[in-house]
């Protein structure tokens, strides 16, 4: 675990200090899990910004290869619920 030095003004060190013995906790702990918290916020960005271009690459791969989805090439009601015809 690596250690900072914050420089913050007496006012607002004073009132962090007054919330984190509300909370039952140190000045040091309220800014590791703000930053903790941070973190995993962009972290969780990132992941979504990578999972949805991994989607759009896999969908426009798919439509390069067929053409996309055609209404023509669905199933008719009937032969959807055809079970027979899996059997």
């Amino acid at each position: 675990m690596k250690n900072i030095t914050v420089s913050i003004n007496d006012e607002t060190y004073r009132l962090a200090r007054i919330r984190a013995a509300e909370a039952g906790t140190s000045v040091s702990a309220l800014v590791r899990t703000y930053l903790e918290g941070l973190t995993e916020a962009e972290d969780s960005a990132l992941l979504r910004q990578r999972m949805n271009r991994v989607r759009e690459d896999v969908a426009n791969e798919y439509i390069a290869r067929t053409g996309g989805l055609r209404t023509s090439e669905n199933l008719s009601r009937d032969a959807l619920h055809d079970r027979d015809a899996f059997r």
